[in-house]
């Protein structure tokens, strides 16, 4: 793949990291043929810095591989996991914009080998550049539910930009956020948020969802720093674990998802690796969800 070896940095090699057992050690890094997942990491925490976070989300790609090559089964009771590539992870620069051009570049790569994209963060400002592929692709509107505490519709630079710029550089026309902390975010964010046809509320992960392409973005500080610790901005009052994995199974089984990221794990505040081990398992349910798409089909009968 040219582009990703021009700006990625290889992956692990799964099959030393991962016992065999696990799922980790099926994943693939030399051929993505036959694959329907492209796992691919964004370790960039300048737009975290830029808006005065706490630093450590660069290395989220890499403790999130190591925590799944420790979980995971190989052979799950309902058949078997997609296939998955991994594309390594996007080498990050000192400039935002050119790291964001880099991260559009190699997942337009990946939808262009009709692979299911999916990043591991990383400040959540790279959701911008990683969505923007998806939109530059698809050839209707694109819509968007996010699980954060955080509206991120911010209009300077920094990793609260991320949907503000979907919405008016990449025509973005439906967003729907959950879990947003109203201690967390200014009205004058809510009201920008809310002009522009944003959603705090209205239907679940079982319910009917919005039409037509979308997209989807965890980040990791919806959950309860009692379970997520190693985040950016830990969150005193968020979601349980279970909750969020209902959402994120959900989305994987939405054959009109084109893209999902999990972002701002930042491993210097995780302790005990847990927030990492979380993200491992909201992966694999991803992952679950995707292996119940029909085959073939745009439709599912759950989520439509």
């Amino acid at each position: 793949m040219t582009v990703v070896s021009r700006y990625c940095t290889p992956p692990p090699d799964w099959r030393a990291a991962a016992a065999p057992g696990r799922m980790a050690h099926e994943i693939r890094t030399q051929n993505p043929q036959s694959c329907r997942v492209a796992l691919l990491g964004l370790p960039d925490e300048l737009g975290v810095r830029l808006n005065r976070g706490r630093p450590g989300a660069a290395q989220g790609p890499g403790a999130f591989r190591k925590a799944l090559a420790r979980y995971g089964t190989a052979r799950p009771e309902w058949g078997s996991w997609p296939p998955i590539f991994d594309a390594g992870d996007v080498r990050p620069t000192l400039n935002l914009d050119e790291t964001h051009r880099r991260v559009t570049a190699v997942t337009s790569e990946l939808l262009q080998r009709d692979l299911l994209p999916v990043a591991i963060g990383g400040g959540h400002d790279l959701t911008f550049p990683f969505v923007r592929a998806l939109a530059e692709r698809e050839a209707g509107p694109l819509s968007g539910i996010y699980l954060d505490a955080h509206l991120d519709v911010r209009d300077e630079p920094g990793s609260g930009m991320a949907f503000r710029r979907l919405v008016e550089a990449c025509g973005v026309q439906g967003l729907d956020v959950r879990g947003m902390d109203p201690y967390s975010n200014r009205s004058d964010h809510l009201a920008w948020f809310r002009a522009h046809g944003g959603k705090t509320g209205g239907f679940g992960p079982d319910d009917p969802w919005p039409s037509g392409p979308l997209f989807m973005s965890v980040d990791l500080d919806v959950i309860d720093q009692a379970f997520a610790p190693g985040v950016s901005a830990q969150n005193p009052a968020g979601w349980s674990p279970t909750r969020v994995e209902s959402w994120v199974q959900a989305a994987g089984r939405c054959s009109r998802i084109g893209a999902f990221d999990l972002m701002e794990l930042s491993p210097p505040w995780d302790e005990g690796g847990r927030t990492a081990r979380l993200a491992a398992r909201l992966f694999c349910s991803f992952l679950h969800g995707v292996s119940e798409r029909p085959s073939g089909s745009k439709e599912v009968e759950h989520g439509e």
